[in-house]
């Protein structure tokens, strides 16, 4: 059965096809970009749906002065930006769109990992600088290689799909069982540590995710791998990874996210670099990206719809 109306309010810009989908099916919109936290928690008790990505932090204070709140729509994967268990509590339904950039994640994982076993941007920068390397950049095939995936979600599943044609094995690590399918074997961790030579996460950020790629987890691979993350920044500690690099453990790094990245996801830090940092930043063998492997024309559109899609489909008018 429908609703007569809900007032919803946008905190962050995204495709003009999210409010325009929701105005023709009756929803009433407000924008609110530039509003501060505390000028947001002045009105929040006005709407019944907020549509976010990850400019404010939705803790239990935000949550509490939201009275009237049905929904949270995250346009976006992850919900780390909200106090989920405590929004649950709260009767508050928590729609989220990983269907809709995951395409654009796996591609730009599979960017990545072929960039670092081809060594593409240090020849780049070495012949564009006048320097002619050929020895020095030899590759790696990805045929016939085993890469493991942590996290066999929507991103983990598009990653994987795309290699599909590569030739190589694709093993897979869920906490869900039943996950793996015609791309990839769902594994125990020991398997995937023994045999990978390649590891992509494509994990949320929880206390069993953070500060998952520590000293201890590196030293538990069996070969030296090239390591992908277009996860969360905070899954990986940064100096074990510099040390992982610096002894060939780990033989490149393609990077989206970093430890030190603002849970807005919109800058970096506000002090000087840490050392971590700056000693990942002079290596050859890193590439980064300012978490963008989501952020495609066709991925803001797609989201955009998606939330459309679901906000009508949970709160029908």
């Amino acid at each position: 059965m429908g609703i007569n109306s809900l007032k919803i309010l946008h905190i962050d810009a995204n495709h003009p096809c999210l409010i325009e989908g929701l105005e023709m099916a009756g929803y009433d919109n407000q924008v609110g970009y530039n509003l501060s936290r505390i000028e947001t928690l002045d009105i929040i008790d006005q709407f019944d749906g907020l549509v976010i990505r990850s400019r404010l932090s939705i803790d239990r204070e935000f949550i509490d002065r939201a009275t009237k709140l049905r929904f949270i729509a995250r346009v976006g994967a992850g919900l780390d930006a909200i106090d989920v268990a405590y929004a649950q509590r709260k009767n508050i339904t928590l729609i989220s769109a990983p269907e809709g950039n995951s395409n654009a994640v796996g591609e730009h994982a599979m960017g990545f990992l072929l960039s670092l076993m081809n060594r593409l941007t240090r020849a780049d920068r070495q012949v564009k600088s006048g320097h002619w390397q050929r020895e020095l950049n030899r590759g790696d095939e990805l045929k016939n290689k085993t890469v493991g995936i942590i996290g066999y979600g929507h991103m983990g599943q598009s990653f994987a799909k795309k290699l599909s044609g590569f030739d190589c094995r694709v093993l897979c690590h869920d906490l869900l069982p039943d996950k793996g399918d015609q791309y990839a074997a769902q594994v125990p961790l020991d398997v995937l540590f023994a045999e990978a030579q390649v590891l992509s996460l494509h994990t949320p950020l929880t206390p069993q995710t953070k500060n998952m790629v520590n000293k201890a987890f590196i030293d538990r691979f069996a070969h030296p791998f090239y390591l992908i993350n277009t996860a969360r920044g905070q899954s990986v500690v940064t100096q074990d990874l510099v040390e992982g690099l610096s002894s060939g453990k780990i033989l490149g790094a393609g990077l989206d996210v970093i430890e030190f990245e603002k849970t807005s996801f919109e800058a970096l830090f506000t002090e000087d670099p840490p050392a971590a940092l700056q000693a990942l930043i002079a290596m050859d063998q890193v590439i980064m990206s300012p978490h963008i492997a989501g952020w495609t024309h066709q991925s803001k559109e797609r989201l955009g719809q998606i939330t459309v899609d679901k906000i009508k489909d949970h709160f029908p008018l």
